[in-house]
């Protein structure tokens, strides 16, 4: 008879707890040789493959997996996750759009699948995670305007008919620095890394899902709104760059299925509990002393409240969107036909292309929130999401975004020039405010975009005319 080894739980959980993050299982020496003998007494049968595969026999399947942090080192229920990016990837890593290049950080090449799985808290494993959620950050956002209609790649801001260079990325372009910024001047993305007061272990910026798709965003944004990141701008423009890098993080968490039933199950479906959601960047947020994050997009601030400061200022038009995305779930939630996460990431889906679709739509310079505002409930009737509307004017009145109604036409209407009547705004910037950005992120504070700068290409401009013109000639 034969006797059953038992094996204590507790040595079965030592050893798994001391396997590495994202360790895969490799079959053991004996066990594929057992396969292989396995295999010799069976006799394959003819493949049964469908017109469409027979059709696409050439066409191999192209892209990659990687392993990224879900949120960032400080989330540890979440941790890291296997994703799959679909394209071209080549070592670096880098793609057609994104390039990775850092002279202190060694490529990192596909593995003998085609995939880049490497270890966390690496150098090469920074390089991967950046990459790829800039990667899933233009994807999301090319997927929602295409399913608006507009199926076209995003530009960077520099592209042209003759200019397609890719978006540069530095995963730990500055260090000792407790900051991220994009660069158009420099057509790239730098993220920092430090060691908190009285702590030993060093933050790399990079490694937050939250801090690298919100410099991405503003990357997209810049694209898109070339006018919109110049500090010349009214304070409620630099709101809504800096509120949309935000929003870029919370719609690509909301993107992505495994992040949507945690936050399910965080909240038990009440996106206004506590929840990562909301909370952006917790692990900056936690080396400046801060319980929540960096910053929180379930508050309650209104634009009177608010002042000139653009990292304030953002936040009303964040914790408008939040709480619409919040309206919207909850009027579209049938737990007893649907999956609660299901239904969450159709929201998010819509909700993101409604955003962008209004931006887009919105002002070349000085958009204001209410430009953006009318835009989306014009936008939401044309999609036939009536019940949308409500939610929409009730977040930004309450915001101080909305006034009165106006009347039909003419300069009165949404600016979306269909003639829907559109709303008045309810605060507006006194005439000659100044954007504060003394609390916003790298990109908002780089001198690149200020007045200043302006000042000096001028006067660069002017001293080579003059040259061109009247200086001597050298040939």
């Amino acid at each position: 008879m034969d006797q059953k080894v038992i094996v204590p739980v507790e040595a079965v959980l030592t050893k798994c707890v001391s396997l590495p993050v994202g360790y895969v299982p490799t079959p053991s020496a004996p066990y594929r040789q057992h396969r292989k003998q396995a295999q010799l007494t069976l006799q394959p049968g003819p493949p049964r493959l469908s017109e469409s595969t027979v059709r696409n026999t050439a066409a191999l399947p192209v892209g990659a997996r990687v392993l990224v942090w879900k949120q960032d080192p400080s989330v540890s229920e979440l941790g890291t996750r296997k994703a799959f990016l679909p394209g071209l990837i080549l070592e670096g890593p880098s793609d057609a759009r994104i390039t990775f290049g850092e002279p202190g950080i060694a490529q990192v090449s596909p593995n003998a699948f085609g995939d880049f799985i490497v270890s966390p808290n690496t150098d090469q494993f920074d390089a991967v995670h950046t990459f790829a959620i800039v990667r899933m950050t233009l994807t999301m956002f090319q997927r929602a305007l295409a399913l608006g209609g507009t199926a076209a790649p995003l530009p960077w801001q520099w592209n042209s008919a003759s200019n397609t260079d890719p978006l540069r990325v530095f995963p730990h372009g500055l260090p000792n620095v407790m900051n991220a910024y994009y660069s158009r001047r420099e057509r790239a993305l730098k993220f920092g890394d430090f060691v908190p007061s009285g702590a030993t272990e060093r933050v790399y910026t990079c490694r937050s899902l939250d801090i690298v798709s919100h410099e991405t965003g503003h990357a997209v944004l810049d694209g898109l709104k070339p006018n919109w990141l110049l500090n010349s701008n009214p304070p409620q423009t630099g709101g809504l760059h800096e509120s949309f890098g935000d929003l870029t993080a919370i719609f690509l968490a909301l993107s992505q299925l495994d992040q949507v039933e945690a936050v399910i199950t965080q909240t038990k479906a009440n996106l206004h509990d506590k929840t990562f959601l909301a909370d952006l960047a917790e692990q900056f947020g936690l080396a400046l002393g801060r319980p929540n994050g960096l910053r929180n997009a379930d508050n309650d601030i209104k634009l009177s409240q608010a002042g000139t400061e653009v990292h304030a200022i953002s936040q009303v038009f964040t914790g408008a969107i939040y709480d619409i995305l919040a309206d919207i779930f909850d009027h579209e939630r049938r737990p007893q036909l649907k999956d609660d996460a299901a239904v969450l990431l159709a929201c998010g889906d819509y909700l993101c292309g409604l955003v962008l679709r209004a931006l887009l739509a919105a002002p070349a310079r000085a958009a204001t929130y209410a430009n953006v505002a009318n835009l989306m409930l014009s936008l939401a009737k044309s999609d036939g999401k009536d019940a949308y509307l409500d939610f929409i004017r009730n977040s930004f009145t309450v915001r101080e975004v909305l006034g009165a109604q106006r009347g039909d036409g003419g300069d009165g209407d949404d600016g979306a020039g269909n003639g829907m009547p559109g709303f008045a705004p309810a605060t507006v910037d006194e005439d000659g405010a100044a954007q504060d950005r003394h609390a916003c992120c790298g990109t908002m504070n780089n001198a690149q975009y200020s007045a200043a700068d302006q000042a000096f290409d001028a006067e660069r401009e002017a001293l080579a005319a003059w040259c061109r013109d009247y200086g001597p000639r050298h040939d």
